[in-house]
């Protein structure tokens, strides 16, 4: 694999555009013109989650694009030149799927809110990528679609996240039909939270993103690993599991803090702890 270039708070290096501003971190996908999830890329926007794992000074992370496109998924084009490697490219496609895995999970299981903004197009991976976030945020221009089928490739790794976050028959329609759905559609499907208007995204998620940021960060961070957890329990578990949760979040010094603010009328004064 290629060698990962991490951008520096505030830096553009390479394909990822790290910036942070009042605990929201956004890393927008610089890679023309259509934001491929090339290897490269793929590898630099993992570096980038990775190292905010552990920033304290990020509260929120939000997914952002450069251009018009906001991720048309998988580097076809790379993909194709593998056929020509001694095992057609059976090694090279491994990696890359693994690896696109591997990146959609360490969204899942960060322990920071992710968001996406999209203002464009997002298919295949690209779709994925947004299905994966915690929350999406589109304009009215943007489009979603599943296409893979459309060239005898179906979209099977963007299936798991697809079909967690939308119904099986919605996940269906578009993982059969490869049709493009409009931004209205993916609303009414659940893919995106919201939809403003084109050129009002970045406001949209910045005000969301800002009211996410200011609540206890420990309380996100097990806010979010009990929600994707106890969604793949039984009903009976997932009760007991998050009882537990409870349990150890009330003996959090920021539920004590939170708890005691909201009894004093005051507000809460957050540590992390």
């Amino acid at each position: 694999m290629a060698e990962i270039v991490v951008p520096a708070r505030g830096e553009t290096v390479g394909l990822v555009e790290s910036r942070l501003d009042g605990g929201v971190l956004t890393l927008t996908l610089r890679n023309p013109p259509a934001n491929a999830l090339s290897m490269a890329m793929m590898e630099a926007l993992k570096a980038a989650l990775d190292r905010a794992r552990e920033d304290k000074a990020v509260r929120v992370i939000v997914l952002a694009h450069g251009g018009k496109v906001f991720s048309a998924g998988h580097d076809l084009k790379e993909l194709t030149a593998h056929r020509k490697d001694s095992d057609r490219g059976r090694t090279f496609f491994t990696n890359a799927m693994a690896l696109c895995s591997s990146l959609m999970q360490t969204i899942v299981s960060h322990p920071k809110p992710v968001i996406a903004a999209v203002d464009g197009v997002a298919t295949a991976a690209g779709c994925q990528l947004v299905a994966s976030c915690d929350l999406a945020v589109a304009s009215d221009q943007a489009r979603f679609a599943t296409p893979g089928v459309n060239i005898g490739l179906f979209c099977s790794t963007p299936m798991v996240a697809l079909s967690r976050n939308v119904s099986r028959k919605h996940a269906m329609e578009m993982l059969l039909t490869g049709e493009m759905i409009d931004a209205q559609k993916a609303l009414s499907f659940g893919l995106v939270n919201r939809v403003v208007p084109s050129g009002e995204v970045q406001a949209a998620v910045a005000e969301l993103a800002g009211t996410i940021a200011s609540k206890s960060p420990l309380t996100l961070k097990i806010g979010k690993e009990a929600f994707y957890a106890q969604a793949e329990m039984g009903l009976s578990d997932a009760y007991e599991y998050t009882a537990r949760v409870m349990v150890e979040n009330m003996l959090a010094r920021d539920a004590e803090e939170g708890i005691g603010a909201f009894i004093e009328k005051r507000e809460p004064q957050w540590t992390g702890e």
